[in-house]
Formats: C-alpha cells, sequence, structure tokens
C-alpha cells in the first residue's frame, strides 16, 4: 500500500503479469474463466460512511465469496494498525482470518479493493496455484482478481495529486488497467463507467493502449507496416540461415516472435498469443489461421 509515499508507474512486472495471465488459463481453463464474464458491480461493493463498519465489511466480503464462487468460505475481518493494507491466514477453513489496516476505518469505500486481493489469495489457495517467490505470487494475486472480475476495485483505489497519494496492491496502475483492458477484450466489458478516481480512469487508458498493442504484434494481419516490414526482413534472414536453433525473444527491443526450422516441413514461426500469451507454433506459409488450444481465441496470420 502506497499511502502518501511515491508510485511507481509504467509496466516493469509486464512478463510476470502474462506469465499469470496464463496460468490461470492452464490452471482454470477456458469454460471456468468464462464463468466470470460479469464484473462485481459496484452496487454490491458499495460501502458508505453511514453504514456499520463491520456490518458492512461482513457483506462486501461475502459479496466477494460468492462472486469468486468460493464454497463455504466464511470470512472473519478485523481491523489493526500494521504496515500492509491487508492481511489472510490461509489455512484449511472454512473459516478464514483476514485483518485490515486500521486507515480502512476512516477510508471505507476502499475497504472492497483490500478484501478483493485478500479474498483471491483463498481462492488461489484452494487452487494450489501460486509462483515463487513473495512478489511474484503478490503480481498473480493482483492479475488473477483483475482478470477474474474484481481488480478494478484495486485500480479505482489509486488516487495522486500533488500533496497525496494512495495506491493497493503490487501492480502500477498501468498494468491493472493492462489486465482490466485484456479482461474487457475477451469478455466486451467496459470498465470505465465504473472509475470514481480519475487518475484510476488514466491509467486505464495507458494500459489499454498497451493491451491493444498485442492484438497488433507480427504476424498477426492487424500488425502495423513498420512491424511487417521487420517480420518479413527476419523471415529472410531465418530462412537464409536454414536448419538453425530456434531463438527465442531475449529482451524488450526483440521481436515477440521467433523462427524455428523444422525438418519434416515448412520454417516455423512462434508467438504469444494476444489474448492468453501461451506459444503458439504455425508454418511460415502465408497467410494461417491458427487456433489457440489454451484460451480457443482464433488468430488470422500472415506469416
Amino acid at each position: 500500500m502506497a499511502n502518501g509515499g511515491p508510485v511507481e508507474h509504467g509496466f516493469p512486472h509486464l512478463e510476470t503479469v502474462r506469465d499469470a495471465v496464463t496460468a490461470l488459463y492452464r490452471r482454470l481453463s477456458y469454460d471456468t474463466i468464462h464463468q466470470f464474464a460479469v464484473s462485481v458491480p459496484p452496487v454490491d461493493v458499495a460501502f458508505c460512511d453511514g453504514d456499520d463498519l463491520h456490518l458492512g465489511t461482513q457483506r462486501v466480503a461475502r459479496e466477494l465469496v460468492r462472486h469468486y464462487r468460493l464454497p463455504d468460505a466464511r470470512m472473519v475481518v478485523a481491523f489493526r494498525e500494521m504496515e500492509h493494507a491487508a492481511s489472510v491466514e490461509l489455512a484449511a477453513g472454512p473459516e478464514y482470518f483476514v485483518e485490515l489496516n486500521d486507515r480502512f476505518r476512516t477510508h471505507r469505500r476502499d475497504i472492497g479493493a483490500a478484501l478483493a486481493h485478500e479474498i483471491m489469495h483463498v481462492y488461489l489457495h484452494r487452487l494450489d496455484l501460486s509462483f515463487p517467490g513473495t512478489r511474484a505470487n503478490e503480481i498473480l494475486t493482483d492479475t488473477a482478481t483483475t482478470y477474474l472480475g474484481a481488480g478494478w476495485l484495486l485500480l479505482d483505489a489509486y488516487r495522486e495529486d500533488g500533496a497525496s497519494s494512495q495506491k493497493l496492491g503490487y501492480l502500477t496502475p498501468e498494468e491493472f488497467g493492462y489486465v482490466l483492458a485484456k479482461r474487457s477484450l475477451v469478455f466486451g466489458e467496459d470498465p470505465s463507467a465504473w472509475f470514481t478516481s480519475a487518475e484510476a480512469y488514466a491509467a486505464y487508458v495507458r494500459g489499454r493502449e498497451r493491451a491493444l498493442g498485442d492484438e497488433r504484434q507480427p504476424p498477426l494481419t492487424a500488425a502495423g507496416w513498420a512491424g511487417r516490414r521487420r517480420y518479413a526482413r527476419d523471415r529472410r534472414h531465418a530462412q537464409g540461415r536454414g536448419q538453425g536453433e530456434e531463438r527465442r525473444p531475449g529482451s524488450a527491443a526483440d521481436p515477440p516472435y521467433a523462427f524455428a526450422p523444422d525438418p519434416r516441413g515448412p520454417l516455423r514461426v512462434t508467438f504469444p498469443c494476444p489474448t492468453c500469451h501461451q506459444r503458439i507454433r504455425v508454418p511460415v506459409r502465408g497467410r494461417v489461421r491458427a487456433r489457440c488450444g489454451l484460451c480457443r481465441t482464433v488468430l488470422e496470420c500472415d506469416t
């Protein structure tokens, strides 16, 4: 939780975010992910200053448990002074103990955001899905919270001006916007009307630009002129190398695609699916329609 301190911006965790989206599809399956096509509506997690603190918090927690389709998961929520926004005690259940920072006693509009992240920890714990290392695991949790329909709350909790700042979660505001946009492209849901924070909306717009850029990378037919020109040059070099080794992208400056020889047929190109980021492998032979086996996205390619 950034509370008055500097807020990190940009896309420093993008590769981990993409790995998290892939992991969700692999662990949950296409059908399960599409059960979350509708996000948590604002009315279900609204919290007024006049609401009883503990009863209101329990109500919001129940709504999030219902949204995540968690069976027999009762949340016991308490408040105390702590460094982080919140914490959850993960055990076998059926009760889970969540502690929220005392700050939320007077910042009640953001209680839903804190609970969305902590209850997602419970969801992932039950799935036995985690990443090694605390930071990577927290990025997985933020990404899952957002992709499964409750993370817009975390982005909306971001506010920043010349005198103060607040941000919840481990993703940057722009990364939250990126994942939200990825979700929007899959489910056709526009979250922009839900933001009460102007800074959150601006971060969503920047994240959406980055997400749309994934849809315009060669060998996809939607790629721009500059990308197609570079792809054609790299393809000529790969064809000239013949039976060389496949070279994967190694840095942010490298293109996302890589060419690989196939002794049984034509040269092949591998590239990440713009929806789930699993790598797809298709032959280099002009216009090709590919279907991702993980997220079922149909991709128009010009290889």
